[in-house]
């Protein structure tokens, strides 16, 4: 009887010690907020100290982006506009709002994009590289009226997500053809996913 009630009451400090822990926690941590300008920065992916950790309208409620104090490199990226990259000094507590307007990248292939590839995958938020450059989420690629427009030839697809091994595949596209890849990304740890930054060519 007694050691019921003993170990009832153990539960109770462990419960409420825990409580006061993760509210010490939260007032240690500081919060990165992303407010997009476009549509095209609503869909822009973002990498905080050279990890994606999502895209930026996704980046709230149980998403929000979480922080020690102290200096993060920011990139926001987005195919076809250039790169938003900044550092943000984070304070004990304090919620730091970045507002995107990302700008148009000039610069476009001489080769027409005629191929069209399709991409259903799980998670639908995984970020999807295209010759090591960043392209967008699996959601844009996916369902009617959406799909990747690329040059004819070879292309290194990769979809990574923080958590889960990143899926590599290499497709061979002929003018006006169209291919759709399907896949389940496997969960692993966020070592073994590996850094997820990508550099665009200067």
């Amino acid at each position: 009887m007694f050691s019921h009630i003993r170990l009832s009451a153990l539960i109770a400090i462990f419960l409420v010690s825990a409580a006061c822990l993760l509210q010490a926690e939260n007032r240690v941590l500081a919060e990165l907020r992303f407010v997009p300008s476009t549509s095209a920065d609503k869909g822009a992916g973002v990498w905080v100290d050279g990890q994606y950790v999502g895209y930026v309208k996704e980046l709230k409620g149980d998403k929000k982006v979480l922080l020690l104090p102290g200096k993060h490199d920011i990139v926001v990226r987005q195919a076809w506009y250039k790169d938003y990259v900044t550092e943000a000094l984070l304070q004990p507590g304090q919620v730091h709002t970045i507002t995107i307007s990302l700008a148009k990248d000039v610069r476009t292939s001489p080769v027409p994009a005629t191929g069209e590839l399709k991409i259903s995958a799980t998670p639908a938020r995984a970020a999807v590289f295209v010759d090591d450059q960043f392209a967008g989420h699996v959601d844009e690629f996916d369902g009617p009226g959406q799909a990747m427009l690329l040059t004819p030839g070879h292309h290194r697809i990769r979809m990574a997500l923080p958590g889960y091994l990143p899926f590599d595949n290499v497709v061979d596209l002929r003018a006006n053809q169209k291919l759709k890849i399907e896949t389940a990304l496997v969960k692993g740890s966020i070592t073994e996913a590996g850094s997820l930054i990508n550099k665009t060519d200067e």
